[in-house]
This record gives structure tokens, C-alpha cells and sequence, in this order.
């Protein structure tokens, strides 16, 4: 397995770290397979990155079969665009070396969890708006994700939505831009297709923001899988004694089938591809 730090530097922006956790194919196997490929952005309320929502799903992605990639984005006091200009490069990086990593340069989901959710819809919003291309080389196809996962993402900045996260990403910009960052009013028919996952019973980022992602993508006919699970609160990851805060919270028996779904989910996607 290739494990290595990539640093990304965008022009005029902070550094960023791109972990890779990739299998390297055997002649006794398979030498010219092509997988999938998952860029995880952890959780953190843009505040700090929660390292449950980082290497535990990248490894338990690999034991399904893809190739994952953690990306360290930037955090508060950075503000938008930062974060998702790093997770543009990262895709952009990863399909410069799908060769190298084995990944099938058309299959490339980006994920993320929590406010890393909302990063990640961030790019299935805006991957083809002209302010990238204003900090990277190229063309917009380099950086267009073919799938989002989203975890309990922050969506929305209206009146359910988790204002700290957006008050961290958008710094003294908040009242001013925060209309500009709920996703649910950002959908076109161009975000790909999305599997997203959520608790009823979360309390901190509730679920209307997965309802409100969810309504818009129908809306403008992108295909998307939801999944509401009835018990849990925020936060949870794998659901695992893997992924378990130290007190023991995070361990949710209910939620652990959702790697699967999504496994199942993305086997659908590309066979249709």
C-alpha cells in the first residue's frame, strides 16, 4: 500500500495535506486494475478536523475496494474560498496520477462528513464556477467529482443550519455571504450524483439539512440515495468501537450498515456509467 503526505499548494493560498491510502496492484491479480477513488474531508465545524472522520474511513474504504485519500483542508482563521479550492486541487491531483494510483480517472468521489459534508457539496455546487479557475491551472473537468458522499452534512445556513460552522468559514463575511453558501439554494442539473446518509435524532446538525439537499437535487433530476436512520446522535463516523470518543459515545449499531449501502450505491453508479 502506498501511504504518503502530498502537500497541495494553491497560488495565494495556505498549504494543504493530502494523505493517500492506496493499494498497489499485484501482476498475480490484477496489474491494470482501475478503482475508484474517495477524497475524505473530514468534520470539524471549520474549526479542526476530526481525526474519527479521517484514516478509519479511508482504511475502512480500501477494505471495500477503493482508493482513498484523506485531504487536510484549511481551517478557521482561513475562510472561503480556501477549502474548496484545496479540494479542487485534490481531485485535480488525483486524476493527474490515476495511473499511479490506480484509480480510474472518471470514478472519483469526494466525501465528507459534517462540515466536510458541506465542503464537499461546496465542490458538486460549484465545480464548474468561474472563481476556481481563478486559482488553479486548467480546465473545470480536472476537478469535477463524479459522486459526493455527504455524512450529516452542514447544508444550510438558514434557521436549522449550524451557524458556527458557517461563521468559521466565512469570518467577518458572514452575515454577507452566508445566503451565497447554503447549498440547497446552489443545486443545478451539473452536481453529481449524491449518497447521502444522517440521523433522525441529531441534534447538533439536524437532518433538515440532508431534506433540503435531497429536495433540491430532485428538483433539478441529479440522482441521489438517502438514507434517515432512526437512532444516533452527531458525529458518529463508523459507528464503530473503532470510531468511539473516549466517554464511548459514537458506538450506534443502526448506522453501520451505511458503508455497504454506500459500496452497493457506488457499484450502481458506475456500472451505469
Amino acid at each position: 500500500m502506498i501511504v504518503e503526505k502530498i502537500n497541495l499548494q494553491v497560488k495565494n493560498m495556505p498549504e494543504a495535506t493530502l494523505t493517500t491510502y492506496v493499494r498497489e496492484n499485484s501482476p498475480e491479480i490484477d496489474g491494470n486494475r482501475r478503482r475508484p477513488a474517495v477524497i475524505i474531508c473530514p468534520g470539524g465545524g471549520y474549526e479542526f478536523l476530526s481525526d474519527r472522520e479521517a484514516e478509519p474511513i479511508a482504511l475502512e474504504m480500501v477494505s471495500r475496494g477503493m482508493q482513498a485519500f484523506v485531504l487536510h483542508y484549511s481551517i478557521a482563521p482561513e475562510v472561503f474560498p480556501a477549502a474548496v479550492v484545496q479540494l479542487a486541487q485534490a481531485v485535480a491531483h488525483v486524476r493527474s496520477e490515476a495511473e499511479r494510483y490506480a484509480v480510474n480517472p472518471e470514478q472519483i468521489v469526494v466525501a465528507g462528513f459534517s462540515a466536510g459534508g458541506h465542503l464537499a457539496a461546496s465542490l458538486g455546487v460549484f465545480w464548474q464556477e468561474d472563481f476556481l479557475q481563478e486559482y488553479l491551472p486548467g480546465e473545470k473537468s480536472q476537478w469535477q467529482p463524479n459522486g459526493l458522499l455527504l455524512g450529516y452534512p452542514v447544508i444550510s445556513s438558514q434557521p436549522y443550519g449550524h451557524q458556527d460552522s458557517f461563521k468559521n468559514l466565512l469570518g467577518s463575511a458572514y452575515e454577507t455571504k452566508k445566503a451565497q453558501l447554503s447549498l440547497e439554494d446552489q443545486v443545478t442539473a451539473t452536481v453529481p450524483p449524491t449518497f447521502i446518509w444522517h440521523t433522525m435524532a441529531d441534534d447538533l446538525v439536524v437532518v433538515e439539512n440532508s431534506f433540503a439537499f435531497v429536495n433540491a437535487l430532485m428538483k433539478k433530476q441529479v440522482p441521489v440515495e438517502f438514507h434517515a436512520f432512526m437512532r444516533g446522535g452527531h458525529g458518529l463516523s463508523l459507528g464503530t468501537q473503532e470510531t468511539q470518543i473516549g466517554d464511548g459515545y459514537g458506538v450506534e449499531t443502526n448506522i453501520q450498515a451505511w458503508p455497504q449501502l454506500f459500496a452497493n450505491w457506488l457499484t450502481c453508479l458506475f456500472e451505469e456509467a
